[in-house]
């Protein structure tokens, strides 16, 4: 989200008062996330994971919250356990986490029909994470 401003303003379709608007919205936003977290005692990473799974109405009909944050859980912990070091680079690994991820989905009651997009989600998910932890680690 904050990206996305920073492009609008770099393009010249935000104002400086509007990209002040967007921060407090992004502000206001980011502290609602982290209360939703606190509320459903997910840590940032397990809660990052919810919010790829529960991004799907279909989904948050379906499965009830805790459901949907006990699959967040697993997947956390698949992905921890089966991300190598070069994951990101390497397809064959990739490939055998969207299988991990689906057969994790299916087993939890995931709707058919929007399946793929929550493989596409947790992956591109546990991308960011693997790319906050490579910058951390460079920098320490």
């Amino acid at each position: 989200m904050l990206d996305e401003s920073i492009r609008k303003y770099n393009n010249r379709l935000l104002t400086a008062v509007e990209v002040i608007e967007e921060l407090i919205k992004l502000s206001k936003d980011l502290i609602q996330f982290d209360k939703e977290a606190d509320d459903l005692n997910l840590n940032q990473y397990e809660y990052a994971f919810y919010t790829a799974v529960a991004n799907n109405n279909s989904a948050r009909e379906l499965m009830k919250k805790d459901t949907l944050r006990e699959l967040a859980v697993i997947l956390v912990n698949h992905i921890r356990k089966n991300a190598t070091l070069d994951w990101m680079i390497k397809e064959s690994i990739r490939a055998s986490l969207r299988v991990i991820v689906k057969r994790t989905l299916r087993k939890f009651g995931y709707p058919p029909d929007m399946e793929k997009l929550a493989i596409e989600n947790v992956i591109a998910q546990a991308e960011m994470l693997a790319e906050y932890f490579n910058d951390q680690t460079r920098h320490t």
